[in-house]
């Protein structure tokens, strides 16, 4: 990450975002999750449209955000590459099964940073509707660093009549949820489903919101 890149970023985007996503933002339960992230803490969202990373760099301000990104990304030029590092861009190769992504975002929630995972993967397609299967590594980085989950939803309503809106459900600790008479997998397994299901009831919450 390149401070300089990445603040001359927030700062010359600043406006533009404003009228690109004209965000609403709830929250589950405003003493416990707001826009002010302290310490370490493991982003984890649904996965709408391209520009979700773009939301949560203006979302939470006050932090600088590791974002997992896939290697499609960083192949489509080196000097597109080497922005996405500049702005903290993690580039991890899906179809290698590389897991070298997460010995560094470990290390970068042991020095007390964020780290952002969009743990469906890909973007969905038009006639997916609801969530995709959602990857467990974020599960993994949850219980070796100790950092919370911080849970989110977005609508994905980017640059159109409807406003952008996000929910920022209250923070999700691994630790809590494991089970040690379970498995290592069944731990896992149970989490990620967990995570996933308490998203899935974010974008209800912002379902009914969108109807009223």
């Amino acid at each position: 990450m390149s401070k300089l890149v990445l603040w001359f970023v927030k700062i010359t985007g600043f406006i533009p975002q404003l009228f690109y996503f004209r965000k609403k933002v709830y929250y589950v339960n405003k003493k416990e999750s707001n826009r002010r992230l302290k310490g370490s803490a493991i982003i984890v969202s649904n996965h709408k449209r391209l520009f979700d990373f773009v939301l949560y760099m203006y979302l939470f301000l006050n932090r600088d955000i590791y974002t997992v990104i896939g290697e499609v990304m960083f192949n489509k030029g080196k000097l597109f590459g080497w922005f996405l590092k500049c702005i903290g861009g993690i580039k991890v190769e899906r179809d290698a099964y590389d897991f070298g992504f997460l010995s560094k975002c470990i290390n970068l929630l042991n020095k007390g940073r964020v780290v952002e995972i969009f743990p469906e993967g890909r973007l969905p397609l038009k006639e997916e509707t609801t969530l995709l299967e959602f990857k467990p590594s974020f599960v993994y980085l949850a219980l070796e660093s100790g950092a919370p989950i911080i849970p989110l939803y977005t609508n994905g309503s980017y640059g159109k009549k409807t406003r952008t809106k996000v929910i920022i459900g209250e923070k999700i600790y691994a630790q809590d949820l494991y089970d040690s008479k379970k498995s290592d997998k069944e731990n896992i397994d149970y989490i990620c489903n967990y995570v996933k299901s308490y998203i899935n009831n974010l974008g209800k919450m912002i379902n009914e919101e969108e109807k009223n």
